[in-house]
């Protein structure tokens, strides 16, 4: 009756392995490290990069525990602070020659004591938030008339394009701070115009005046096609921090919008505040222009010249300098897709990228136009702009797929082709406050929190085997068991922990013992109607299942909602929450029955049990107490 399979024994076993395996990372703490990420797009951190760090801290004196390295950066870790501080300034030193111009950035970072045993099985620890592990907190606020410039200059390239295919000459385009101003020879051609405004561009409202001889238009963005450039500007930013940050290893960065014109983004585990803003002005901007093929832009190219006038001059990878011209051709947001690739023909690697609608049309218009031209595609970081590539045109491009090629190595290509799909910044932003958490204030909101868990554990543990004895202990075993499946997976899911998820680890105890006071009621109630010990036990579990089931899962609609609609702390308690609920279920009925069957079930002439005093109503004299072991 009260007997399991040999084989849910067995799945026990493999759970509770698999529980101690992926909990046991979180026990042995962090130590203080550093790291090495790559300070430009056109510089790879590989494992030459680790060797080289080696030999640097070799060479300084310094001994690290163990150096790591993962996709976007090395890191070594070190015993103490001091050491950890010694080896920053080594790598500083001899890694970024020009602190003006940094190939590589050198940061304070904390990271797992996990041994290598237990690596190599991907076990690790639970992510910790800012608040357990310390970190910085900034504040950007996103400069919104910025991304309004910026539009309206994209808007008037395209008024230059639309009126030239539609022949309305006589017609010049400039840009007056958000709006566009057009002036025209005759009124034809404004009335031409118009109807071209109002078929191609209806985001744009316009008005015109007339000045003797010379009829002008100005063109500028109507209110609520501002508001979604504005959203939509919030939201680029957001992702494309996202894939900046996500590319340097910086573990469970915490990027989101706060009000309509800030983003929040807090990184933990760095302790260097001026390192996390030169991780921030890694954010760059995207742009292709036509390269400047006159005689005197190649003047100045061999340096024998100035630069022409509506021309600038910037370096490629190997140094060289390229005159590109200043009208920009298209930028990030008009890309779709990056992937690297090779050549049909010459076999030689490419970048294929995927532009869409609008971008594929003005692709098509330049490049019919400059066959036999290069066009420059430029990288803009922290204000400085260098030349990842200037391929030649060979023939007109349609459909929205480009392909790049020409002196590029395969690293080269895919690296192209991933900066180009981190995409840029949509407009600029600035700083306006930043907030960092030591890890020693961390550290003791570890403790207050651990404490907290630990207590309401050994205060529930001691009543429930005062109260329930034999059954109490089975209990608490399986709440034990509970919480240790829920740190583990935790830990597999790779969840980040802050002090609100603590809050509902604690939380979880309370509601797991509920289901074991549940049953352990129901045995007694089947003991008092004069069942058997068997046959209480198994009424116990099976009856009580209904209610456990039915009072978790209301609890767990509650958890679901905070999910769904919740953001922040609140979202890292729901998640803990609804997890602990799960797993809970599984110990206190799976797991607690496995012990009590494996105690009681092999025991045929079972006449009592260990589960406190069960009153049972007596005859005139009173209560009756059943006598238990």
């Amino acid at each position: 009756m009260n007997r399991y399979p040999v084989w849910k024994y067995a799945t026990i076993v493999v759970v509770l392995l698999l529980g101690l395996i992926y909990a046991l990372p979180n026990f042995f703490g962090e130590a203080p490290a550093v790291q090495v990420s790559a300070g430009k797009s056109t510089v790879k951190v590989d494992d030459a990069t680790r060797v080289r760090v080696e030999q640097i801290l070799q060479e300084a004196g310094v001994a690290p525990d163990l150096v790591t390295q993962d996709a976007g950066s090395v890191r070594a870790r070190f015993a103490t602070p001091d050491q950890q501080l010694k080896a920053r300034d080594a790598l500083q030193h001899a890694l970024v020659p020009d602190p003006a111009d940094p190939s590589y950035i050198v940061a304070l970072n904390l990271v797992s004591r996990s041994p290598a045993w237990l690596t190599a099985l991907n076990a690790h620890p639970m992510y910790l938030g800012l608040d357990l592990r310390g970190g910085v907190d900034f504040l950007l606020q996103v400069d919104m008339k910025g991304a309004i410039d910026k539009r309206a200059e994209s808007f008037a390239g395209d008024l230059r394009v639309a009126l030239r295919d539609k022949n309305i000459r006589g017609a010049s385009v400039n840009r007056n701070g958000q709006a566009v101003e057009i002036t025209f020879r005759d009124r034809e051609a404004l009335e031409a115009a118009r109807r071209v405004l109002q078929d191609q561009f209806p985001d744009l409202t316009a008005t015109d005046t007339q000045d003797g001889n010379v009829w002008r238009m100005v063109a500028s963005i109507k209110p609520e096609a501002a508001r979604r450039l504005q959203d939509a500007a919030l939201k680029q930013n957001i992702t494309t921090l996202h894939n900046r940050i996500n590319e340097l290893g910086v573990a469970e960065p915490v990027i989101q919008q706060q009000g309509l014109e800030r983003i929040v983004v807090q990184l933990p585990g760095v302790q260097d505040v001026a390192k996390a803003k030169d991780i921030l002005g890694r954010t760059a901007t995207l742009e292709v222009r036509l390269v400047d093929e006159s005689t005197e832009a190649r003047s100045a190219e061999t340096g024998g010249g100035a630069v022409p006038f509506g021309s600038e001059r910037y370096p490629d990878r190997a140094g060289q300098p390229v005159i590109v011209k200043r009208q920009v051709v298209l930028t990030g947001e008009n890309l779709t897709d990056a992937q690297p690739g090779f050549d049909s023909q010459t076999q030689e690697p490419t970048v294929n990228l995927t532009l869409d609608g609008k971008g594929a049309r003005i692709f098509r218009d330049v490049t019919r136009e400059n066959v036999g031209k290069r066009m420059a595609i430029i990288l803009f970081e922290k204000g400085k702009g260098e030349v990842v590539t200037a391929p030649v045109i060979r023939t007109e491009i349609g459909g929205g797929r480009v392909q790049i090629s020409g002196r590029m190595t395969t690293t080269e290509a895919n690296d192209t082709a991933l900066l180009l799909r981190a995409g840029s910044l949509a407009a600029p932003m600035e700083i306006i406050q930043e907030r960092t958490i030591g890890p020693s204030l961390g550290a003791d909101n570890i403790s207050k929190g651990f404490n907290s868990v630990l207590y309401g554990f050994l205060a529930i543990m001691v009543f429930m085997c005062a109260y329930y004895a034999l059954f109490g202990v089975f209990s608490s075993i399986a709440l034990a068991f509970n919480l240790l499946l829920l740190v583990a997976v935790l830990s597999m899911l790779q969840a980040t922990l802050t002090l609100p998820g603590i809050a509902a680890m604690a939380l979880a105890i309370g509601v797991a013992i509920d289901s074991n006071v549940l049953i352990n009621e129901r045995i007694r109630e089947e003991l008092r109607a004069g069942a058997s010990p068997q046959a209480a036990i198994h009424a116990g579990y099976d009856r009580a299942w209904g209610t456990i089931l039915d009072s978790n899962v209301t609890t767990l609609i509650a958890g679901l909602a905070l999910l769904a609609f919740g953001s922040g702390p609140i979202r890292g308690f729901a998640v803990v929450h609804c997890l602990g609920i799960l797993t809970s279920m599984f110990s206190a009925v799976f797991f607690s029955r496995a012990l009590v069957n494996l105690w009681y079930g092999r025991k045929k002439k079972l006449k009592s049990v260990s589960i406190g005093t069960v009153w049972r109503p007596g005859n005139d004299s009173g209560d009756v107490a059943v006598q238990t072991k």
